[in-house]
């Protein structure tokens, strides 16, 4: 018998005890991640603290480990979510197959090399670890390392998706009706009202029709997550996830909108005045404000400590002099929150604070008219729809009622607050995109022939596709995992950043692959998996880059 099983029956493509065997592999991945951390912290500890200077010299070693962490979170996430289904009948061919590709193909590379990137591989010994102390792991996994993500099984899985097309999702995702009932609302809206338009829209470099964002805030898409005393729907943060998600599979952008009020919300909601929550909240739900987020500045990036835009208060209000960057939805928006210096003493984060500062829309002809601002749009390869600005402030007025929580220094603390829901967020775009990808690859895969049959029935590209949908999957319950755990108010970040982290590759290689799959016509801008390629790429980049959240990731494993 060939040892991929390509002549296998259908029958034997799945492991017989297949959940045994994923759960047997969970306690030895455990020890294998204790053995990383527990090396790595030794290498990095100066006197009895982890130092930051070290962990910079060990960088590469420390990010490998944040990936080792993320793969054996996956594998937990991917076990629980079969567990469920499996208690409640719905464990399906389709189901397992997923399971099983995702099980062995993340147990593979855990053993022989996880790509951080496609140039960057994470070996185990990168991490200290000997063969010896992998040969547990490789024992309890061999059966699906073996047998799991063969030929076979994917050849099957695509075949399954073939019957299943039309659905947005390939397998149960695991949720309640009641997400699913709002997952199919917003699915049917993007439908109708996004996809015919998305391409269209990106090609002219358009903002996104007003008209489509007053159909979303009568959706409630702005104020998903504000209670309902305050204007809003009081939905979970896994709510959240889904409309993100499907959105963002119709366009990028559509589903970056209910971003910026996300934000926006969640910093009023933690560090906001009561009068400010009751002024903000409810206008910001119905989207009769829009609002940005105005942090980044030239030259600082994701090193927020060093900001330069200052905020001086003279009388009522405060003077804001200085610049920022890649500003999204800027022009449009009603209202900034907007992070500056109060404090002129300091350097670092201590002496920020954050404002609600109110601007004048802008049209076409004169995009910034409010006085003591002005803007340009910086031109994008993708997640267009928007549109990027810099801004600069040159005696700009906030009133003073205006910062945000009436205390000055806060800034930092309370947009840190904010970090966990926006990278769940992201992580749910990033599935949208991939999704999207997926679709498309797909129909291409089944309409295009080549010798005489379609794409589809090839197996490489067939084997694109199952690990496709495999890999979203994987990424969807990690996602969906931190959205639990920030309904149940834990701490999330570490599991929000491990989603953000693997959501954006995923996302970034459903999109490579399914550009590979059209072949030359993907490279064609008629094409829309030509746009789906430049809108995946920014996931990697907004909302903390993947070298910065692996970063975060392992000094949190460090501790």
């Amino acid at each position: 018998m060939p040892h991929d099983g390509q002549d296998m029956p259908v029958e034997s493509v799945i492991l017989p005890d297949l959940l045994s065997h994923s759960s047997a592999v969970l306690p030895a991945a455990e020890v294998v991640l204790a053995l990383a951390t527990e090396r790595l912290r030794a290498r990095v500890t100066d006197g009895s603290r982890v130092s930051s200077s070290l962990v910079e010299a060990h960088q590469s070693n420390a990010h490998a480990l944040a990936w080792l962490a993320t793969y054996v979170e996956s594998l937990r996430q991917m076990q629980g979510w079969a567990e469920r289904l499996q208690a409640e009948g719905r464990f399906g061919e389709m189901e397992q197959l997923l399971h099983q590709i995702a099980c062995g193909e993340y147990l593979a590379q855990i053993q022989g090399g996880i790509p951080m990137s496609q140039g960057e591989i994470v070996r185990p010994r990168d991490m200290g670890l000997s063969p010896e102390d992998m040969a547990p792991l490789a024992e309890a996994a061999a059966p699906l390392t073996v047998s799991g993500n063969s030929q076979a099984a994917r050849m099957r899985l695509v075949e399954l998706m073939q019957d299943n097309h039309g659905h947005a999702t390939f397998g149960a995702t695991g949720l309640d009706e009641e997400l699913e009932m709002i997952r199919d609302q917003f699915r049917r809206f993007a439908d109708d009202r996004v996809v015919p338009h998305a391409h269209e829209w990106h090609l002219k470099d358009e903002l996104i029709p007003i008209e489509i964002i007053d159909e979303m805030a009568e959706l409630g898409v702005f104020g998903l997550t504000i209670p309902e005393n305050l204007g809003g729907f009081g939905l979970s943060k896994a709510s959240m996830c889904v409309v993100s998600e499907e959105l963002s599979r119709g366009y990028i952008g559509v589903g970056s909108l209910g971003t910026r009020s996300e934000i926006a919300a969640e910093l009023i909601l933690c560090g906001g005045t009561d009068e400010q929550k009751s002024h903000w909240l409810p206008k910001i739900a119905s989207g009769e404000i829009l609002p940005t987020a105005v942090f980044t500045e030239p030259n600082t990036g994701s090193d927020l400590g060093s900001l330069r835009t200052r905020a001086v208060k003279e009388g009522e209000s405060y003077t804001v002099t200085g610049n920022k960057t890649w500003i999204t939805h800027a022009a449009r928006a009603h209202v900034m929150t907007l992070l500056a210096r109060t404090d002129p003493d300091t350097t670092d984060y201590r002496g920020l604070s954050m404002f609600l500062a109110e601007k004048t829309p802008g049209t076409d002809e004169t995009p910034f008219p409010t006085p003591g601002m002005t803007g340009g749009e910086i031109e994008v390869l993708g997640y267009r729809g928007m549109k990027e600005y810099e801004l600069g402030f040159d005696g700009f007025e906030v009133k003073a009622d205006n910062l945000l929580g009436g205390v000055e220094g806060q800034g930092f603390k309370q947009l840190m607050q904010t970090f966990e829901s926006a990278r769940i967020q992201t992580a749910a775009r990033a599935i949208g995109v991939a999704q999207n990808a997926l679709e498309l690859g797909m129909q291409y895969a089944l309409d295009r022939k080549q010798f005489g049959k379609p794409l589809i029935a090839f197996p490489r590209v067939a084997g694109k596709l199952a690990m496709m949908a495999a890999e979203i999957m994987v990424a969807r319950q990690l996602t969906y995992f931190s959205a639990r755990q920030k309904d149940n108010d834990l701490r999330c970040d570490l599991e929000a950043g491990m989603a953000k982290l693997l959501g954006a590759r995923v996302a970034w290689a459903a999109a490579d692959n399914a550009l590979q799959i059209h072949g030359g016509n993907g490279f064609a801008l008629e094409y829309q998996v030509s746009r789906v390629l430049c809108d995946a790429r920014i996931l990697n980049i907004f909302e903390g880059a993947a070298e910065i959240q692996a970063q975060v990731i392992a000094r949190r494993l460090l501790g």
